[in-house]
């Protein structure tokens, strides 16, 4: 099955259940890394990269007495791993298993190859209620939902890193493209300028797999600082101006799916609206 049929044949209002879980289940892995890499400013130590071999976040590489290992989950069948450069040393299939549980195999793992347990730290950040709440992890019912929402973050990994390569003349130019584990978003963030990131000017481009303010997968353009909402002019293709709260283009999946293509579908939503953000900041 193609990436196209598995996100067509899913409604994005549909992944809700599968959305929260998953984000749920990605919190260990970066609880590793928190544990275990040496903490930076903008908490870059504990983001998450897409392997598109595995279906899986995995965590940054985290190293320990000459050992290096990544610590991840499989998206679609919610499966922890522990691997070590190409070979996986542990598995665990998360339906079914208590959140507690969970957290004791993990640490166990990392403490026998000489790690620090992932409990050893908490997460400075808040997840949505509905999230927190999962004190058992469960796939019944969520199977294509999770397949779907894999199907997502591998399109959104595609089209970044594409997007990064052909804007890489710009400096500082384009953050790698991964996994922020607080929003459970996949972004890269591209610096127009040097300066402190309160009032340097940069554009934020990525996917959210769905929040309070809109209930599915949807790509968004920021572009910092904000501009002015009343000053925007009408996106040419796909998409429409988000104007409460934030002000950025945003790509629905609902909008998104009529597309022909839905990989070009989302380069060229991205493509524009980034053109457009980037000229309102004279950048």
């Amino acid at each position: 099955m193609t990436i196209e049929s598995t996100l067509r044949d899913c409604p994005p209002d549909t992944l809700i259940g599968a959305r929260n879980m998953a984000h749920r289940a990605v919190q260990p892995p970066t609880r590793a890394a928190r544990a275990n890499i040496a903490a930076v400013p903008d908490a870059s130590h504990t983001n998450m990269i897409w392997d598109d071999a595995r279906g899986a976040f995995l965590s940054n590489p985290m190293t320990s007495g000459g050992d290096e290992i990544v610590v991840g989950l499989v998206l679609s069948n919610l499966t922890l791993v522990v691997v070590r450069a190409e070979a996986t040393l542990a598995v665990l299939g998360l339906s079914g298993v208590s959140v507690e549980d969970a957290d004791v195999w993990l640490d166990s793992q990392l403490v026998k190859l000489g790690f620090k347990p992932a409990t050893s730290v908490i997460h400075p950040y808040e997840i949505p209620t509905a999230v927190t709440d999962i004190t058992i992890y469960s796939s019944d019912g969520l199977q294509s939902g999770l397949a779907a929402l894999a199907g997502w973050f591998r399109l959104t990994d595609h089209v970044l890193r594409a997007f990064a390569a052909n804007n890489r003349d710009i400096k500082p130019g384009p953050s790698p493209v991964r996994c922020w584990p607080h929003h459970f978003d996949i972004a890269t963030y591209v610096a127009l300028e040097g300066g402190d990131g309160e009032s340097a000017r940069g554009i934020g481009v990525g996917l959210s797999p769905g929040d309070e303010g809109y209930e599915q997968p949807y790509f968004y353009v920021n572009p910092w600082p904000h501009l002015d909402p009343n000053d925007l002019p009408e996106l040419p293709g796909l998409g429409h101006w988000h104007r409460d709260g934030f002000v950025g283009a945003i790509l629905t999946g609902d909008e998104l799916l009529p597309a022909a293509d839905l990989t070009e579908g989302t380069a060229g939503f991205i493509a524009e609206a980034f053109a457009i953000g980037r000229g309102k900041l004279g950048l």
